[in-house]
């Protein structure tokens, strides 16, 4: 390998975890995000002398490149979508915290789970604008090129995410201590069985959003209030043992619970929301599809997820 090679893949790794989050933050996808990743260090190599040389930012070439592998994908998802069975949530990414490849990319506020549901209900024209120009600094010019459009049509994309991202006001994260002292009296209750204290944790506007993609169990539809989330759960502990079952992990940075698969309960991935000292919101993640990437033995991820280095 020549020296400028060598130079070369330093700079893709040092930039991987920056792209990574770029990428799962545009698609909500942990396989979408590591193959547009791989794919950007495919164009960036496959250049020639000249091309590579006339980079003058990579990290801003690289953010461009990675955001319209994205958009296609997004566009690709949506029409996927279409024929979903339930609701559709992002791919969970559970990490360690000690280590983790990916822990740089978790500690973006942006990539929480309620952060992250928002994003999905923008179009990929206003999802790929407003992230990379609101989280990333991208100017409008570039993603102008990206998208396809005018500058002021990138323009009036982000904004429209903008807004629509400030009106779903998802909740904001909290200090993990104060996450898991929520926690741990929310899940001893549901163990419990006592439905006036699980009441009690849970925000009136609580929601329960499950995606299994109708490879699994979990809600078809939102629940929406606390009497009516409260009896979804105590449901899912009596037929499946359900939360009370997991173990405490880091999902997207927060505190989520992991439940391994039993002979009445497939494999999921429980992320929580927590606003006042209350459970704002539970996203269950049960379709397989979404959970290869997760060592459920471990808690973290596998040596396949995104955060290894390029091919050199």
């Amino acid at each position: 390998m020549t020296a400028a090679e060598q130079t070369l893949v330093a700079t893709f790794t040092g930039l991987r975890p920056h792209l990574v989050g770029v990428a799962y933050r545009l698609t909500g996808s942990v396989a979408d995000a590591e193959d547009a990743v791989q794919e950007a260090w495919l164009r960036l190599s496959g250049l020639s002398a000249g091309g590579r040389a006339a980079i003058r930012d990579p990290k801003g070439w690289l953010t461009t490149v990675v955001g319209r592998i994205c958009l296609d994908r997004l566009r690709s998802a949506a029409v996927r979508r279409e024929r979903y069975v339930g609701q559709w949530l992002p791919e969970p990414l559970v990490t360690s915290g000690e280590d983790d490849p990916l822990d740089a990319v978790v500690r973006d506020d942006g990539v929480r789970m309620a952060a992250l549901v928002v994003l999905d209900r923008l179009t990929p024209e206003q999802r790929v604008a407003f992230v990379l120009h609101d989280a990333f600094g991208v100017p409008f010019d570039e993603i102008a090129d990206v998208l396809g459009v005018t500058t002021a049509t990138a323009r009036q994309h982000a904004s429209r995410g903008r807004r629509a991202a400030a009106d779903a006001d998802p909740p904001p994260r909290i200090a993990l201590e104060e996450q898991r002292e929520v926690l741990e009296r929310f899940l001893a209750a549901l163990a419990a069985g006592d439905v006036g204290a699980v009441v009690g944790l849970l925000h009136p506007d609580v929601v329960v959003v499950g995606d299994g993609g109708g490879k699994a169990k979990t809600a078809i539809n939102v629940v929406s209030g606390a009497d009516k989330v409260a009896r979804f759960l105590f449901g899912l502990v009596r037929k499946y043992g359900g939360l009370s079952t997991g173990r405490p992990a880091l999902v997207n940075g927060d505190l989520g619970v992991l439940i391994p698969a039993t002979d009445d309960v497939t494999e999921r991935v429980s992320a929580f929301a927590v606003r006042d000292g209350l459970v704002v919101a539970v996203y269950d993640v049960s379709n397989p599809d979404k959970l290869g990437h997760v060592d459920f033995a471990a808690g973290g991820v596998t040596a396949s997820a995104p955060g290894t280095p390029p091919p050199t």
